[in-house]
């Protein structure tokens, strides 16, 4: 179980007010608090001798209190906005928004091909974090290939694929209990042990979340009858800016996450449509770049970190900072993976102009060419190269033949419809000179 913090009683209320004149705590504070420190990490930090953990912690949670807002009224939910919060919210703003012609972060030319490749990475980590066994290698190949899903992890991955899809589609829709079940239904179609419950909220008290190691319940979600009251509050908070206080958009977004999981709202699928919700929200404020994050290959990455922030917050008075902290290094890290994503690919695009100096093939087929030279065992069909690069069965079909006429690459028959596509005899000897 999580650790209770130390409440604040009148005798610690009074020495933390005290120390907030003194030069040798303030700095300890203000890190503790930018950070957004859970008690069990505050209380072994060091201090000056002459005061206790306890003090410090009083004097940390007294700051959070001083600056705190609430969601909206008679909710227990509140916030308080660091330094490091509005940092990392500038910085985003920066980078995550804009136009395109103002963004020179990915190459225009490579967009599609980009988003493609992000958004299965997103669908394949919010599945295995929700339980898919299904390998990124196995999965990429069915998502590329348009293959049928052949069990549950897999029919979860090609959901959270579509499902993202069909958020951008509806990013500039009002949030709605009708949007919010149509979101849940895509999440979950064909997974659930009861169909019934597919874009369903449930209808009784029969769950609660688990802890994975130690088999404690750690979180009761409300009452089912709270169910349609909170979401209409979540949907309201979506759509409409309060008058009296303004909280940052990816602030928000966050927000949103938190609350609809912290309801859990349905039998199952609660994350998957949480964090959709997350992207649905950023999406329809201008943070395009968000698309192309994959924001649970973190999270997966980081799970207890992600269970804990949960916790925390349940634990300590319901302050949302420790799940808004977490998640803005979230994404903080998701831009960093993306930065390097795509120095990778643009490092691998130059290897493959080399291969246009061939002459007779266009920019699709020298990148083709390349990705064989990188894994010479590769089958490749018509389908992948349409869901790669976004284009026409037909113009799939003409680039991989054109690529067979010319000897780089030979085609099998799959069946007496469907063929694959395997490196050629002659491959090697007419790429070995580029």
């Amino acid at each position: 179980m999580i650790e209770q913090p130390p409440k604040l009683d009148t005798k610690l209320i009074q020495k933390a007010t005290k120390l907030s004149a003194r030069t040798d705590v303030t700095p300890l504070i203000r890190n503790i608090n930018d950070d957004y420190l859970y008690w069990t990490e505050v209380k072994y930090k060091s201090h000056p001798a002459d005061l206790s953990s306890e003090h410090i912690w009083a004097a940390a949670k007294l700051n959070r209190l001083m600056q705190q807002i609430k969601i909206w009224d008679d909710c227990p939910f509140t916030l308080s906005i660091t330094n490091n919060m509005q940092k990392l919210c500038h910085y985003f703003d920066m980078n995550f928004g804009g136009s395109w012609e103002n963004s020179a972060i990915i190459p225009s030319e490579d967009r599609e091909r980009y988003l493609i490749s992000s958004l299965m990475e997103e669908a394949i980590s919010s599945s295995q974090m929700e339980g898919a066994a299904t390998t990124r290698r196995v999965a990429k190949e069915m998502l590329r290939k348009s293959i049928s899903p052949h069990n549950k992890s897999e029919q979860m991955i090609v959901n959270n694929y579509e499902g993202i899809r069909f958020i951008a589609e509806h990013k500039d829709d009002k949030m709605s209990m009708e949007l919010l079940l149509k979101i849940h239904s895509k999440m979950t179609a064909k997974t659930l042990n009861d169909s019934t419950n597919e874009g369903k909220f449930r209808q009784n008290n029969d769950i609660v979340v688990i802890d994975g190691i130690t088999n404690e319940i750690v979180h009761t979600p409300p009452s089912y009858k709270e169910i349609p009251d909170f979401i209409n509050r979540i949907c309201e908070f979506a759509n409409n800016e309060a008058k009296d206080v303004f909280i940052h958009p990816i602030i928000k977004a966050i927000i949103i996450h938190f609350l609809l999981a912290y309801l859990h709202p349905f039998v199952d699928g609660n994350g998957r449509t949480a964090r959709a919700l997350f992207y649905w929200y950023m999406l329809k404020n201008g943070y395009w770049l968000t698309e192309y994050l994959s924001i649970s290959r973190i999270i997966y990455a980081s799970k207890r970190q992600y269970e804990k922030a949960y916790l925390y917050v349940e634990t300590d008075d319901y302050d949302l900072g420790y799940f808004v902290t977490y998640h803005l290094k979230v994404l903080s890290l998701a831009f960093k993976k993306l930065q390097d994503y795509i120095q990778r690919k643009i490092y691998q695009r130059q290897n493959s102009i080399n291969l246009l100096k061939l002459g007779s093939i266009n920019e699709r087929q020298a990148i083709i060419l390349s990705l064989y030279r990188d894994n010479p065992k590769m089958i490749m069909t018509v389908k992948e190269v349409e869901n790669r690069f976004s284009v026409s069965h037909t113009t799939a079909k003409s680039d991989l033949d054109g690529l067979v006429s010319q000897q780089f690459l030979k085609k099998i028959p799959i069946n007496k419809v469907k063929f694959s596509y395997i490196k050629g005899e002659l491959f090697d000897s007419k790429t070995r000179l580029v």
